[in-house]
């Protein structure tokens, strides 16, 4: 048997290593390669699920050459009904990376799959068709999970949970150490700013064994936050990296180092760099659930401070209505506008970062936290119109990024608490870092009265199960972040019911 310790040990230090341009000639090796370590050290994942297929993932280690890696997908766990196979080509400009959109398949059912390379395999993951037309859908929400602050253990339970698919929701890494309190181990590197670094982190993270069992069990639908970049950055502006033309090439080895480790379709790399990675997702007529970047199409936070950069608190800012202040750029909002125009199914989750609804600041009734959609509220008015149109039944927003649980009563005119509720905003904590600022949460709960729930004292994630009548919410909250062996229990139920926005506890 393999030991464990040592050999994720010399995957991170392969995914640190260089491999060829991805400009260079590759040279394609098909016979049998020479392995010291185990290529498929990183694990298996899939992800982008559909009726008839999904997208395989795997990055193979150890390579200078493009090297073609079998792969196979069968009926049973014993791969003795095998249904589609092929070669794919982990491309050495790559990492090694493997993307192998699978389609023709059954709607609504299970598959196993596994790759081959040389006279190693990989293990096997387990995946899932979406049904044709199901009765009910489960889901599991996740948001932040910081490599150094916390276990991944809550990956444990939502594997039990048996959820249809993961919506991870973004800062999937951590660029960066940050904050007081204890740490259950280290990066061991500096702060990413290269390709190979990126990689680097992105390999360390697949050594977590909760993170990558998740991947091995279940289906992720990703999209990112900013710490995978740089925290707070917004379209091509950085924060801590100012300089514009340095923070580009950063922008551009987070991207690409994203896509390297992720099970999204590879049509999705666009060849100027850009990861296009709005899209959508359909359980029939029950569930669309409409993935959104709120990062990479963004304008700037307004009202920055001379000399200033990120999110801050601002006053009387003026500039979040401008009309072109956007959090999801004029493409992807017309993208949305047309999706929930042309809505056929019951629920539609609209899914992306941070949190939607307005949150009132102990600072007074003008201030507003810019990184969030406070700082562009001419952007969420167009949100909710897109929201408000006649195929929109039963509207519900998810989130992440504020490293705290809370469910919302998203309002037409937040400002009046008597006006009607539009749809249900739910945000999931972060899986496994230190929560939210307390003196801006703490008096949330008295100042914001379209707060149903709020906890920011745990970490967790959203288990999701949608029915045609109702939308049942459980948060899941984990015991304890420096406990490897923690569990995780029921924080808080909820239900929205259809033709009823607003969740009842």
């Amino acid at each position: 048997m393999l030991d464990r310790r040592n050999l994720l040990a010399g995957a991170v230090a392969l995914a640190a290593a260089r491999f060829t341009h991805a400009g260079a000639a590759p040279r394609v090796r098909d016979a049998r390669p020479r392995l010291t370590e185990d290529p498929f050290a990183l694990g298996v994942a899939s992800g982008d699920p559909a009726p008839d297929g999904f997208v395989l993932w795997t990055r193979v280690l150890g390579v200078v050459d493009d090297v073609a890696v079998a792969w196979e997908v069968a009926e049973d766990e014993g791969f003795r009904r095998v249904v589609r196979k092929g070669r794919a080509l982990a491309a050495s400009g790559r990492a090694g990376a493997v993307h192998v959109p699978v389609a023709g398949l059954q709607p609504g059912r299970p598959y196993f799959y596994r790759f081959h390379l040389g006279g190693a395999v990989s293990r096997a993951g387990r995946t899932a068709t979406i049904a044709a037309d199901p009765q009910t859908v489960r889901l599991a929400l996740t948001s932040c999970q910081h490599w150094e602050q916390g276990w991944f253990s809550a990956y444990r339970d939502m594997i039990a949970q048996r959820p249809d698919a993961v919506l991870q929701v973004g800062d999937y890494i951590y660029e960066k150490s940050f904050g007081k309190g204890p740490n259950v181990r280290k990066f061991g590197t500096p702060e990413p700013r290269t390709l190979d670094d990126y990689r680097a982190r992105h390999a360390l993270y697949r050594s977590d064994r909760d993170l990558a069992d998740a991947h091995a069990a279940l289906p992720f639908i990703v999209s990112w936050d900013d710490h995978e970049v740089e925290n707070d950055y917004v379209a091509g502006e950085g924060v801590a990296t100012a300089d514009p033309a340095t923070f580009a090439r950063r922008r551009a080895a987070a991207y690409q180092a994203y896509f390297e480790h992720m099970p999204i379709d590879p049509a999705r790399l666009l060849p100027n760099g850009e990861v296009r990675l709005y899209r959508r997702f359909g359980w029939g007529r029950l569930a669309s659930v409409h993935m959104l970047d709120t990062r990479q199409y963004r304008t700037p936070h307004p009202c920055s401070a001379p000399g200033q950069r990120g999110g801050q608190i601002v006053q009387g800012c003026a500039q979040t209505a401008a009309p072109g202040a956007t959090m999801l750029g004029a493409a992807q909002e017309a993208w949305l506008r047309r999706g929930l125009r042309d809505e056929r199914a019951a629920w539609s989750l609209v899914t992306q970062q941070t949190l939607f609804s307005r949150l009132y600041l102990p600072q007074g009734r003008e201030a507003v936290y810019s990184d969030i959609w406070d700082g562009y509220a001419v952007a969420r008015d167009r949100a909710l119109a897109a929201l408000a149109q006649p195929a929109v039944r039963n509207p519900v927003l998810l989130g992440g990024d504020v490293h705290s649980f809370w469910i919302n009563d998203v309002k037409r005119d937040f400002a009046q608490p008597q006006s009607a509720i539009v749809a249900t905003e739910i945000v999931t904590s972060c899986l496994a870092s230190r929560n939210g600022p307390e003196a801006l949460f703490g008096p949330a709960r008295a100042l914001n009265p379209h707060v149903r729930f709020l906890d920011n004292a745990h970490s967790g994630y959203v288990l999701l199960e949608v029915t045609p009548a109702r939308l049942s919410i459980d948060l899941r909250a984990v015991d304890s972040l420096t406990d490897s062996r923690s569990a995780s229990r029921s924080l808080a139920r909820y239900a929205v019911e259809s033709g009823h926005p607003g969740a009842i506890g």
